[in-house]
């Protein structure tokens, strides 16, 4: 495939933005300052100002002279990268590859992207279209390097859609400023009178080594293609992406719903080939206005089945609001894992034990609709002490490393800890006749015989506890416990669980 880069140039990125919030400011010249070394220095201008002669870099008293009424805005701090990453999101929709070129660019990977547009000069006048719009001044340029697109944009025609294997000749006239080199070689290249790409090109490579160092052929290398650049993408490909253009604004249900399932069997597909299945995956629909809406699901096992994960994905279609229209949908799948060949075949299986199919699959649903986080499985640990003889399972199909203890009842809700309460008995080592938990009054009328709990040997220096059921006058059944014997100094009673 031919690769194709964009270079966006934001050329006055900060006042037009201010200028789209204050809308007085677009009829009048202003610029925003900085102290630098006790001079306040201009760090940005709108175009009625860069207009009248003022640039940045000059000092704020100087371009007060010029334009007496001038407007000055203090510098935004760390505004302009902001903004700029807010531009590179947005930008997602034309293509998934997109970075940061800061102060004020964007560096697209375009590659087998334009054809959805009709052509690449479509492409790029849709794109430039949408931010003029919008209020943004830009110039772009597209060529088969990174560095030839990003030449052309700064420096030759704006919006020029260099053909395939022509950068270099779109290089030839430009300044050497064009090609990203540092202030040093561009001095010396201007006292050696070299004011065109195209004058010092033919040069041997060892003589423009020897006067320029290895950074100044890295660059030409670059714009030349070379070497490969390398872009720091604002949001890395994951491994299993999918995308959907729409050529029409998607405003309904039904068509969320067609683009979902178009994704999925994508993507699906791809996973079952490859023996794969998704355990997280993320929906992202980018709207007409700019806006980004979405959902995201979970499963509790890989899984490439598109009817179930279409399910998953329809109990949050309610909260995607396509507003004016939804132009592009993406879908990744951020967890992926390996479908052994024994879950294909309990697939078809009637069984109903963790094992099942179905039992994921209910949990899926019910999960993705009220948190996944708020479904737990327990597994037994090897502790004496109730409150921790059990842990959270990280997944439906962990094992347990010991068995459950099944000896004696267990409540069906234990609190983390024990709460302390008052009771009252008729003799010492019998259960309780009443007590007293948070300001209630339970009277006992039945009980179970004790039940003696002591801790690890290695914690011997914690008293034993001695537990009962009991049954309170209106039927409600709890766990109590006596910590210690009845004749040791300290021994209290507390509430640890309650019986269904």
């Amino acid at each position: 495939m031919q690769k194709r880069f964009v270079s966006l140039w934001f050329r006055h990125l900060l006042t037009d933005w201010l200028t789209l919030r204050q809308p007085e400011l677009k009829l009048i010249p202003f610029v925003l300052v900085a102290p630098e070394r006790n001079r306040i220095i201009i760090t940005a201008t709108n175009i009625l100002a860069e207009q009248q002669g003022i640039t940045v870099g000059m000092a704020s008293a100087d371009a007060k002279a010029i334009i007496p009424d001038l407007k000055v805005i203090d510098q935004l701090p760390e505004k302009a990268d902001k903004l700029l990453n807010r531009l590179g999101e947005w930008c997602i929709r034309y293509t998934p590859q997109v970075a940061l070129d800061a102060p004020c660019s964007l560096i697209m990977d375009v590659s087998g992207c334009t054809h959805l547009w009709g052509s690449e000069q479509q492409y790029l006048a849709h794109m430039l279209n949408r931010f003029r719009a919008k209020g943004y001044d830009v110039q772009a340029a597209m060529a088969d390097t990174i560095g030839a697109a990003w030449a052309v944009a700064h420096f030759g025609n704006t919006d020029a859609v260099i053909p395939p294997n022509d950068h270099i000749k779109a290089l030839l006239p430009l300044p050497p400023i064009a090609l990203r080199l540092d202030y040093t070689a561009l001095e010396r290249l201007r006292k050696l009178g070299f004011y065109a790409i195209k004058s010092f090109l033919s040069i041997k490579r060892s003589a423009l080594r020897r006067r320029f160092g290895n950074e100044f052929l890295l660059r030409i290398d670059e714009a030349l293609g070379n070497v490969d650049e390398p872009l720091q993408l604002i949001h890395p490909i994951e491994a299993y992406h999918e995308r959907l253009p729409s050529l029409e604004p998607i405003r309904t249900v039904e068509g969320i719903e067609i683009a979902i399932k178009t994704l999925l069997q994508s993507i699906c597909e791809r996973l079952r080939d490859e023996g794969k299945g998704l355990r997280t995956a993320v929906l992202k629909c980018y709207r007409v206005d700019g806006g980004l809406v979405g959902a995201d699901i979970g499963t509790n096992r890989p899984s490439h089945n598109i009817e179930h994960l279409f399910k998953l994905f329809a109990l949050k279609i309610d909260s995607i609001e396509p507003a004016l229209g939804i132009e592009l949908f993406t879908l990744d799948a951020y967890k992926i894992e390996d479908v052994s060949q024994d879950q294909e075949v309990l697939w078809v299986s009637d069984s109903c034990d963790l094992h099942s199919n179905d039992l994921a699959e209910l949990l899926d649903r019910v999960g993705n609709k009220i948190g996944i986080e708020n479904i737990r499985r327990y597994l037994p640990y090897e502790s004496y002490w109730p409150e921790r003889a059990l842990r959270k399972a990280t997944s439906l199909t962990e094992k347990p490393a010991t068995t459950w203890r099944t000896g004696r009842p267990r409540p069906s809700i234990i609190l983390p800890r024990p709460e302390p309460i008052q009771v009252t008995f008729k003799l010492p080592d019998d259960p309780p006749i009443l007590f007293i938990y948070k300001g209630e009054r339970h009277e006992v009328k039945k009980a179970d015989d004790a039940e003696r709990i002591e801790c690890e040997w290695w914690q011997s220096k914690r008293p034993h506890r001695d537990y009962y059921v009991v049954e309170d006058q209106q039927g409600r059944r709890f766990w109590l416990f006596r910590s210690g014997h009845y004749t040791d100094e300290g021994a209290k009673w507390y509430l640890h669980g309650f019986f269904a």
